[in-house]
């Protein structure tokens, strides 16, 4: 009969069972469905159930920790569940995905030009919002390919915001341009204004 060894202090916690997360992810018990969002990513598998779970569920601790999950497994498929949210009729699953979306770096990244390029207009500002987390230069250049072609007033004054905080000088003669292009609107010629004021300040060498 063949000896069974014993765990010891260095064998690796096993995950939990497959069928535990999996029920535990349509539960009606908030709890249950928190404790198995949380153990999700160390099931094999159970990405396109939580993907599922999130869809359905209401409740906002749980949510956040399906979220949270979801970052954690940073597939394509997970992070395209996240950016759906971004679609919802929900504030607060707008916010979180956005919350999320900004603690993924450089997954979040390497996804912004999408969302910056997207045919909902609501998307674009969600992605100028995005783009405040990035360094300066990377944050002008993105948002000034989107200045160059975007017809939407909201979406440029979103871009106008983000580059009054962290623009570059780069984006002086974007901004000028843009305040041609929409001479008419009294709204985003005083944001450029602000905007280009501020750059400019930033830029000028302090003696």
């Amino acid at each position: 009969m063949p000896l069974v060894r014993k765990p010891g202090p260095d064998t690796p916690p096993q995950g939990p069972a497959v069928a535990v997360v999996l029920r535990g992810l349509v539960s009606t018990d908030a709890e249950e469905r928190w404790t198995a969002a949380r153990a999700a990513p160390d099931v094999a598998g159970a990405t396109d159930a939580l993907i599922a779970a999130l869809r359905a569920e209401t409740d906002v601790r749980v949510r956040e920790a399906m979220l949270t999950s979801l970052a954690r497994i940073n597939s394509r498929e997970s992070i395209d569940a996240i950016l759906a949210l971004l679609r919802t009729d929900d504030a607060s699953s707008r916010t979180g995905a956005l919350d999320t979306l900004r603690a993924m770096g450089s997954a979040m990244r390497d996804h912004l030009p999408q969302l910056l390029t997207d045919a909902d207009s609501d998307v674009r500002v969600f992605g100028c919002e995005l783009a405040r987390a990035l360094p300066g230069p990377e944050a002008t250049r993105l948002l000034c390919d989107l200045l160059a072609r975007e017809a939407e007033v909201n979406v440029c004054g979103a871009a106008i915001d983000v580059l009054s905080e962290i623009g570059e000088a780069e984006a002086l003669p974007v901004l000028v341009e843009c305040a041609a292009r929409f001479r008419d609107s009294p709204f985003l010629g005083f944001a450029i204004k602000v905007a280009t004021d501020r750059i400019v300040a930033q830029s000028t060498p302090h003696g």
